[in-house]
Order: structure tokens, then sequence, then C-alpha cells
């Protein structure tokens, strides 16, 4: 049951992740400052919920690197390809930033099951 609940919060903080980068590219305004801040909100909840149910004692290495992939990609400045096409810039940008907002706080926990499990070792 927790691997089904951590599939659901996984998929669920992608999908919004993506769509909300996709609104703040092409529609902007759709989305107040404050509903973004609740949604942000949310994304760090369901990072949690995946780091502490999803990612099991094989996949923290492979998660952790792709976490630290991804968290470096955030600063490649994407918003540079709005000179090609309008918004599209923007809305890579924000897709990485909703991502990592997403993915930050499940790599924290995987990062701390990780160092509890290098403790029990000592």
């Amino acid at each position: 049951m927790d691997q089904q609940i951590g599939g659901y919060a996984f998929l669920g903080g992608a999908g919004l992740a993506i769509l909300l980068g996709l609104l703040a590219g092409f529609a902007p305004t759709t989305v107040d400052a404050s509903l973004q801040a609740w949604l942000g909100f949310l994304l760090v909840i369901l990072g949690l919920i995946v780091g502490w149910m999803n990612i099991g004692d094989k996949d923290i290495h492979g998660f952790l690197l792709a976490a630290v992939a991804l968290l470096l990609v955030g600063s490649a400045n994407l918003a540079r390809f709005d000179m090609i096409l309008p918004s599209l810039g923007t809305a890579l940008d924000a897709i990485v930033t909703n991502i990592s907002w997403f993915v930050a706080p499940a790599a924290l926990i995987v990062a701390l099951k990780s160092i509890k499990d290098l403790g029990k070792g000592m």
C-alpha cells in the first residue's frame, strides 16, 4: 500500500510540476502568486512522501545522482530559449524549477536514510 501511495505521489508531483511550468510559460496570468505558492508547497509535501515511501535501499545512489544532475540543470538559464520561440524558455525554466521543488525534499529524505544506514554500519 505504501508503494502505491508513493507511486501516486510521484505521478501527481511530476504532473503538477510540468503543468505549472507550462502555465507559467505560456499562460502566466492564469495562476496567481498565492495559488502558485500553495501549489509549490504541495510539490514539497509530495516530494517528502516520494522520498519516504518510494525510494528503496537499492535505489538510493541512483536517485541521489539523478537529483543532483536535475538540480544542476536548474542553473542552465533555459529562459534563453525565449529568443527562439517566445515563452518556450520561460516554460522550460519553470518546469525545471518546479521539478526541483518536488525532487529536493525527496533527495533530502533519501540522503538522511543513506546517512542513517551508513551510521548503522559503523
